[in-house]
């Protein structure tokens, strides 16, 4: 759990508790705010004592705002430094816990992408907001930021992690506008598949960072298109990024991805003769999608160094 809190003194709360007591109208308008969310613009609980999040990128974002979450999803393999471990298990992002929900009543519930199916009946027991993606993932960075600094009041801290973040895009943008083109594929159980421009996990490479695709005519899939070896000797990309499945959901016994890779075909393809193949972080890359802002980062970073 995080060392920050958001719970006022005793001496602070009691001066607050003396301001409300003058106007309710002031004690309403101070118990809620407005923000943006996938699902339109709602009133959200200001500054909630309880939170709950079925969106780890919400967590990660809440975690560099300083904000403690009380109850998530569990994480299954390497866990981030971000994670905040001391939490109520609330269920599986595809089927929470909806007796452990009622029975603790949190301030507000947080969902997202997988979670998001889940929206209505977790609104039914608490405030409940949807910070899906829009299809625009920078687009999406900046509002679930804001939206979150406005509920617990981090606003000045949420605007210095954005504009920290935008600079770092301009620089890495720079740096991936020197390659030809480049292809992201997915190896899942010896298998690979190539992720489409619009697919979530291709947006951050092709959409946010600019990187010319190889092929632009691809099936959007969850997973990708399923593909050859010779399909890569085919079209030769200059780069080839990779994200590994089978380590993200940690499959026991899978072949790693760089072992799957290490054939004739692909050694014999432009990306690996010049040094071009780059192993993703396989966390950052499939299970969360790049909104979170210490992630966004890592991202970043991952991308810039292997253009040094």
């Amino acid at each position: 759990m995080s060392n920050t809190t958001r719970r006022p003194s005793a001496a602070t709360f009691a001066a607050v508790l003396t301001v409300f007591a003058l106007t309710a109208f002031a004690t309403t308008s101070a118990q809620t705010v407005t923000v943006a969310t996938a699902r339109g613009d709602v009133a959200a609980p200001a500054n909630p004592a309880v939170v709950f999040s079925y969106d780890y990128d919400a967590i990660d974002t809440l975690t560099v705002l300083g904000v403690a979450v009380d109850g998530a999803p569990p994480l299954a393999g390497v866990v981030p430094a971000w994670a905040q471990l001391d939490v109520l298990n609330i269920g599986s992002l595809f089927e929470p816990d909806y007796e452990v929900v009622n029975a603790e009543q949190p301030g507000l519930i947080v969902v997202g992408g997988r979670s998001a199916a889940a929206h209505d009946e977790l609104a039914k027991l608490a405030p409940t907001i949807d910070l899906s993606g829009s299809g625009d993932l920078l687009a999406d960075i900046h509002r679930n930021a804001r939206t979150l600094s406005a509920i617990f009041g981090k606003q000045a801290e949420g605007e210095a992690a954005l504009a920290a973040i935008d600079a770092k895009i301009e620089s890495v943008r720079a740096q991936v506008s020197t390659a030809d083109d480049g292809m992201l594929i997915m190896v899942s159980g010896g298998s690979l598949s190539v992720i489409a421009p619009d697919n979530l996990r291709g947006r951050f490479l092709y959409d946010v960072l600019g990187l010319t695709p190889t092929i632009a005519d691809v099936q959007s899939a969850t997973h990708g298109e399923p593909i050859s070896f010779e399909f890569l000797l085919e079209h030769d990309p200059q780069w080839v990024f990779v994200i590994d499945r089978d380590a993200a959901i940690g499959t026991e016994g899978a072949q790693p991805a760089a072992a799957v890779l290490d054939n004739e075909l692909m050694r014999n393809t432009t990306a690996w003769k010049d040094g071009n193949v780059v192993y993703l972080n396989p966390f950052n890359w499939y299970i969360v999608l790049g909104t979170g802002l210490s992630t966004a980062n890592a991202m970043l970073d991952e991308v810039a160094a292997a253009f040094q």
